[in-house]
């Protein structure tokens, strides 16, 4: 008995018993950490299951009145359905949180799911959310905005240019979307014949110095001589893609023979031979080439404002809305059409 008191007073066995009472707190603080985890991700799974097949309307009510989710957190997952294209499920939870979401965000939310059916093209509904936000508030620009936006898109223009007006109250700069929507609303006018509208819409560049690519675009389809004879060359640049494409009839070899520019435009498309080189590196290319080899110029346009690049030409971006901010980006590709013209004359 003695013996074993002895050994109990040993130092050895004290350390003995302090480690494996460390072993004992590590190996189950370990597994108890472990178990948590899982349990964790197994909450986490079950809440990541919901959205693994969009919720149902009935569903969506169900999960935003239980409020396991915060407000927050709904509107950004449906700002993340909109991004990746799925208005429908967007408009469901945008409506669901203004029937049962903080009566403080109603506005925020309901302007967001304006927004949301615009970019959907539900058009109509739109207006009427935006009308419903500045009856009640008629001093919020982005309402007035959007609104002026889809009167746009409905080609309101009457009414859109009526938007302009609180706007101006407001302080916002409203002379561009002024030339704008007066150009629109003038080449959308079914009563006017094809050559008041170019002499309408000269003078509305030659007062505001603005819109030259949708304004000189139409002129130059209906009246290219009269569009050389008003052309400001300074826009060369500008509008490359529409002077690129116009045909060698209807050009004006005495302006073109005045600008360096045009002069090495005309050359690399192998109208004329007056300069054997060009600054512009796609010009140089077809001036060297000499249509010995088949190559030709293709046109992508990017918007200086938010960099969106787009096929097509644009007057208003669709991305962020702004106005007369396209710009003509040049790219070399294969002549597919000279090679289709060239099989064709082959079969004669």
């Amino acid at each position: 008995m003695n013996t074993f008191f002895i050994e109990f007073r040993d130092p050895l066995f004290g350390i003995i018993i302090f480690f494996v009472l460390i072993f004992i707190i590590t190996f189950f603080s370990y597994w108890l950490s472990k178990f948590k985890k899982r349990e964790d991700y197994r909450h986490l799974d079950r809440f990541l299951k919901q959205f693994n097949s969009p919720p149902s309307q009935n569903e969506l009510k169900v999960l935003i009145t239980k409020g396991e989710l915060s407000e927050k957190s709904w509107l950004l997952l449906a700002y993340s359905y909109t991004k990746n294209g799925d208005f429908e499920k967007s408009i469901e939870i945008y409506n669901e949180l203004l029937k049962v979401g903080n009566k403080a965000n109603y506005r925020d939310t309901l302007f967001l799911l304006g927004k949301t059916y615009f970019k959907a093209g539900f058009l109509e509904r739109s207006k009427q959310i935006f009308l419903e936000i500045l009856k009640s508030n008629p001093r919020t620009p982005q309402a007035l905005n959007y609104l002026l936006l889809v009167y746009e898109k409905m080609k309101d223009y009457d009414s859109a240019l009526e938007v302009l007006e609180p706007l101006d109250e407001l302080k916002k700069d409203i002379r561009t979307d002024s030339v704008y929507l007066n150009s629109m609303l003038l080449l959308n006018d079914t009563n006017l014949s094809s050559e008041i509208k170019v002499n309408e819409l000269l003078k509305i560049y030659k007062t505001s110095n603005q819109l030259a690519y949708l304004i000189f675009e139409y002129v130059f389809r209906i009246n290219p001589k009269l569009a050389w004879k008003n052309f400001d060359v300074s826009k060369a640049e500008l509008l490359v893609d529409i002077l690129w494409h116009i045909d060698k009839k209807d050009l004006d070899f005495d302006i073109i023979m005045q600008n360096s520019y045009l002069k090495e435009l005309y050359s690399a498309k192998g109208y004329i031979d007056e300069t054997q080189k060009s600054s512009v590196f796609e010009f140089d290319v077809l001036i060297g080439l000499n249509d010995s080899v088949n190559a030709t110029l293709s046109f992508e346009y990017i918007c200086d404002n938010c960099k969106q690049i787009s096929p097509f030409a644009f007057s208003r971006c669709s991305i962020c809305h702004s106005i007369d901010t396209s710009r003509v980006e040049l790219n070399l590709v294969k002549n597919y059409h000279k090679d289709f013209s060239e099989e064709n004359n082959s079969f004669q």
